[in-house]
């Protein structure tokens, strides 16, 4: 049975430290795309210095250590005992284990999405970051798109959300499901526009393609389609709000709104539209320095978000 989102309830505050002022030491862990995704954004940040990079690989982590002028390592506590703040960019089924390792050894942590792929890891990383009063948080990014685009200053509760998410064919993430690869941005968004929990899961599909439909207490419906073996990118978002309905075409930037309320429709031209990850991992370094009380997304919004992920791969079989 799933556990939908006990025992942390919605809107948990994540621990952080008292306020820093120093140039927080950044290390990376992962080389593939999104570490050096990471890897960039620490080195160009003005409170950050990338100090290194950490992967099981070594050729790919000399490569991307000597691109940002970093140092290469071939052991994780190497890498923790040189800096203060890790990302966690590796593969998702490892993710739950270096991010403890780091908590464990004082470092707060940023974790690229799924924050874990079992809801005791979650668990296990929440009450590590609470114990060492560090910053836990997950890299679900279409927080600050819908922010940038006044999605979650909106009023009014939804009624309805359909979210498409299809990507084509690619050798990244199979150790996950699509659901925890590209679907749980969208359960991520869902759990945001709503103060009600889930209360019925239904889904049905495979590994590589499914569609679920969460119903809330509210009675709010979520219904989320997600494939990655489709043969053109679709990413689409339509919400039924009782005044109108807001449709987005993410792909092709096409915005229809029929609701009173008045949002961004060059969201993405904006400075969090243009680079969700930067906005993302400031607001990471902005909480360990205490400047804000909360990363974007917090290790406890993350968990919910693998809760209701992991009910609806449950639904569907698998």
């Amino acid at each position: 049975m799933f556990r939908l989102f006990a025992p942390f309830a919605k809107g948990a505050n994540c621990a952080k430290p008292p306020g820093m002022s120093k140039l927080l030491k950044a290390g990376v862990v992962g080389s593939g795309v999104f570490g050096g995704y990471h890897a960039r954004k620490y080195a160009e940040l003005q409170d950050t210095r990338l100090v290194g990079i950490y992967d099981l690989h070594p050729e790919r982590c000399f490569e991307m250590a000597n691109q940002f002028d970093a140092e290469a390592y071939g052991d994780l506590a190497d890498l923790l005992a040189d800096c203060d703040i890790v990302t966690i960019a590796s593969p998702a089924t490892t993710h739950a284990a270096a991010a403890l390792q780091a908590l464990q050894a004082g470092k707060s942590v940023y974790v690229e999405k799924p924050l874990a792929t079992t809801l005791e890891d979650a668990d296990r990383l929440i009450g590590a970051a609470a114990k060492g009063g560090l910053v836990l948080a997950c890299g679900h990014q279409e927080r600050v798109v819908s922010q940038a685009m006044g999605l979650l200053d909106i009023p009014e509760k939804p009624l309805r959300l359909e979210a498409v998410r299809k990507g084509t064919p690619s050798i990244r993430s199979k150790d996950v499901s699509v659901v925890l690869d590209l679907m749980i941005h969208d359960i991520d968004l869902a759990l945001s526009l709503t103060d009600a929990d889930p209360f019925t899961v239904e889904a049905e599909g495979n590994v590589d393609e499914i569609t679920g439909e969460a119903s809330f207490e509210d009675g709010f419906t979520a219904v989320f389609t997600a494939a990655r073996n489709a043969q053109a990118r679709e990413r689409t978002m339509r919400i039924v709000y009782p005044s109108g309905v807001l449709e987005i075409d993410f792909i092709t930037r096409a915005f229809k709104n029929s609701t009173p309320f008045a949002l961004n429709q060059d969201f993405t031209e904006t400075p969090a539209g243009r680079d969700p990850l930067g906005t993302s991992v400031q607001g990471f370094v902005d909480a360990v320095m205490g400047r804000s009380p909360r990363p974007v997304v917090t290790g406890e919004e993350a968990a919910r978000a693998l809760d209701l992920g992991l009910a609806v791969e449950q639904a569907a079989g698998f």
